[in-house]
């Protein structure tokens, strides 16, 4: 017998039926259907162990499952400030539409509301997946409010740190909240005296001015510092939101307009000059002398080639014209 026989002898060899081999096939009817039962019971027993197991997952923010957008609801501290123009969150959502959500959203279960989720970090993946109209992938951690707070500023600085002025609100928003020092902290990642210094600048940058100029990324500590200074002034004040609002029409990004506002309220006085200066021109049409009106004096500056000597001329009738100009307005006394 050849090798090949050999083997097919061992697996092809097809069985003899006897009557014996009748009567154990019956009983393996019989006892099949007992068998069948007790692998659906131990089916039954896996699958409440798995549910047990996913249950211990996500109470210990291990497992990674599918929620529906609208059954999570935001945090109560807001740290991004939102932005109209944002192509880095475009081009997520193109990501995400090609090639699915990479990095889940850290949620945990709202103590306010049962059966929904509170967000702790992820808002800009969520946002696409509610605009994409699809679940979003998220790890259900069980978090107090400060654990809550710590990873939503942790997260923020290891992926896409915030902004000086972000940083300032969250800091703001997190002590308005009651929270202690040492929680903001470490939210931050900072020290007591950058956390001092946050906290003083969003307690003078009005929020509604924020959100209008947005996270402005580009902008530091000493830029938003000379912001502040010229903000106390009401009529600047005024300028900024009007200026703003031109901006948001333009659809500039935020740092053009952080810019913009910055350049425009700094420079006040060359423009009041302009708008108060006159000009003084002879006869003949050539300008001989500019009047320029500002904080309380008035300049006259002749030009000596046009008017040679015409300056020195008027210094020596001063006397003759200022009683001139008493008789004409009535008042004889200084102030």
């Amino acid at each position: 017998m050849s090798r090949k026989d050999s083997i097919d002898s061992l697996f092809l060899k097809k069985p003899v039926a006897t009557a014996s081999s009748a009567s154990k096939s019956g009983d393996r009817v019989r006892t099949g259907a007992i068998s069948a039962m007790g692998s659906s019971l131990h089916e039954m027993a896996e699958n409440a162990k798995q549910a047990s197991k996913l249950q211990q997952q996500l109470a210990e923010g291990e497992a990674v499952i599918s929620i529906e957008p609208a059954s999570i609801d935001t945090s109560k501290i807001v740290d991004r400030i939102p932005i109209e123009v944002d192509p880095a969150f475009d081009a997520l959502v193109e990501s995400i539409a090609e090639h699915g959500q990479q990095v889940p959203i850290l949620v945990r279960p709202n103590p306010q509301a049962p059966g929904r989720f509170q967000i702790a970090y992820g808002r800009r993946r969520l946002k696409a997946a509610e605009k994409l109209r699809r679940p979003v992938r998220a790890i259900v951690r069980n978090l107090s409010d400060s654990q809550l707070y710590v990873a939503q500023g942790r997260e923020n600085l290891d992926r896409k740190d915030l902004s000086f002025i972000e940083k300032a609100f969250f800091a703001k928003n997190l002590e308005d909240d009651g929270c202690d020092r040492p929680t903001i902290i470490a939210a931050l990642v900072s020290d007591k005296a950058d956390v001092s210094r946050y906290v003083a600048i969003a307690r003078q940058v009005p929020q509604d001015l924020v959100r209008l100029i947005g996270p402005a990324p580009k902008a530091g500590r000493a830029r938003w510092m000379t912001l502040v200074e010229h903000l106390a002034s009401p009529a600047k004040l005024d300028t900024a939101h009007e200026l703003l609002a031109s901006f948001a029409e333009e659809r500039l990004e935020s740092d053009a307009r952080f810019d913009g506002l910055l350049r425009a309220l700094s420079e006040p006085r060359r423009k009041e000059r302009a708008k108060s200066s006159d000009l003084w021109k002879t006869p003949h049409g050539k300008r001989a002398a500019s009047v320029e009106a500002r904080e309380g004096k008035t300049t006259i500056i002749f030009e000596e080639k046009v008017v040679p000597a015409f300056g020195q001329f008027v210094s020596t009738k001063l006397d003759q014209l200022y009683r001139e100009f008493q008789e004409l307005n009535g008042n004889g006394e200084e102030r």
